[in-house]
């Protein structure tokens, strides 16, 4: 696959779980806050790796928003910018997935927020509108 179609393939599946966290916050009869923290983390993973493979770096599969966020700011420094929100994001990868935690409205609301924020930073950088 080419790079840009790689980078595309990033992006497209970024914008669903961006979409996806959002629609289920609008259900008002059973709003899922697990569900929409999670897909919020994961958009901002996914942004983060289509910028690292629109520069060529090398990444693990990981899911741990800091570490990609290093990575991306070794060639845009930039990126310190948004590590608080990353730092904010990253336990929804696993802490909302497994039994122990359950996520309020509030952190839905936050984790929609601050993944709105990442996005649009990373689109920047991307050069996408």
């Amino acid at each position: 696959m080419s790079e840009s179609k790689l980078v595309a393939e990033w992006v497209s599946k970024a914008e669903d779980d961006f979409e996806t966290a959002t629609r289920i916050m609008r259900w008002r009869k059973k709003p899922q806050p697990d569900a929409a923290c999670y897909h919020c983390q994961q958009c901002a993973e996914k942004y983060l790796k289509a910028f690292l493979v629109l520069h060529s770096v090398d990444f693990p599969r990981i899911h741990h928003l800091p570490k990609l966020n290093e990575l991306c700011a070794t060639v845009e420094g930039s990126f310190v910018l948004i590590g608080d929100l990353l730092e904010q994001l990253n336990p929804f990868a696993t802490e909302t997935r497994y039994p122990g935690y359950s996520a309020q409205v509030s952190d839905a609301r936050y984790a929609i927020a601050a993944a709105k924020q990442v996005r649009k930073f990373v689109r920047d950088q991307l050069k996408l509108k």
